[in-house]
């Protein structure tokens, strides 16, 4: 059986790290029997991906540096996005990898004009995933754990927009039957998210934000945390 690719984009800051793991490490116990199967390469440092014929499916994970960035190691997980995309592997980008793949396949990805967004927040759910096969399931609105600068500004041509909120017109996007992502961070447990608040106090209270007013607000977020199980469902990687 060929691996479950996780393509690890970053890391969180160490105080989080040392606490909760790394990004592959968090999104583990969401992979279900993937799990002691999956292959992580770390892209950004420059480890080699391998040709996706060689893997099951991939997920993309977020990252602390920015697609805008445009580092070559983000060049070159792009130009495999496009090649997974065209031999119809199963992918799932979250937070910078839903950036990088809406980017990868024509979008256009910049700063958020109203600032960073962070914390637990719903997400609400378009009529377009009524009948999706991997949302249909789920409620029209729940909670998710977020954090990022950036976003989709447009998606790209084809691309079908699942869920919205407040902040973001562009929380999930589906590109193929088997390509989608979320902009939310389904790995994010509340302590996580406890921690993270703690780590960037600071820059989150120069920046406006309420730190005590979030952490109020956090909640654990189990519908988030299923989306990738109904990932794997909805591209047969796992028993429906």
């Amino acid at each position: 059986m060929s691996p479950f690719l996780l393509v690890q984009a970053g890391n969180p800051p160490q105080d989080v790290r040392s606490r909760f793991g790394t990004f592959a490490e968090m999104f583990a116990p969401l992979l279900g029997t993937w799990a002691p199967n999956m292959q992580v390469v770390r892209v950004y440092a420059n480890e080699a991906l391998p040709p996706p014929h060689e893997v099951s499916g991939a997920l993309i994970t977020g990252s602390p540096g920015n697609v805008t960035d445009g580092d070559p190691w983000m060049r070159e997980a792009a130009d495999w996005v496009r090649a997974a995309f065209e031999q119809e592997l199963p992918l799932l980008g979250v937070c910078f990898g839903h950036q990088l793949m809406a980017h990868a396949l024509g979008g256009q990805v910049d700063y958020h004009p109203r600032g960073r967004e962070v914390g637990t927040w719903p997400i609400e759910l378009l009529p377009e995933a009524q009948n999706d096969p991997w949302l249909s399931e789920f409620p029209q609105t729940f909670p998710a754990q977020l954090l990022h600068e950036q976003t989709v500004v447009l998606p790209p041509p084809g691309a079908v927009v699942l869920g919205r909120n407040q902040h973001d017109a562009h929380q999930i996007l589906r590109y193929t039957p088997r390509a989608m992502s979320v902009q939310f961070h389904p790995e994010f447990t509340k302590p996580i998210m406890e921690s993270y608040l703690e780590v960037m106090e600071e820059r989150l209270s120069s920046e406006g934000h309420s730190v005590p007013q979030l952490r109020e607000r956090l909640s654990e977020t189990p519908h988030a945390q299923a989306t990738v199980a109904a990932f794997l469902r909805s591209c047969d990687l796992i028993e429906h």
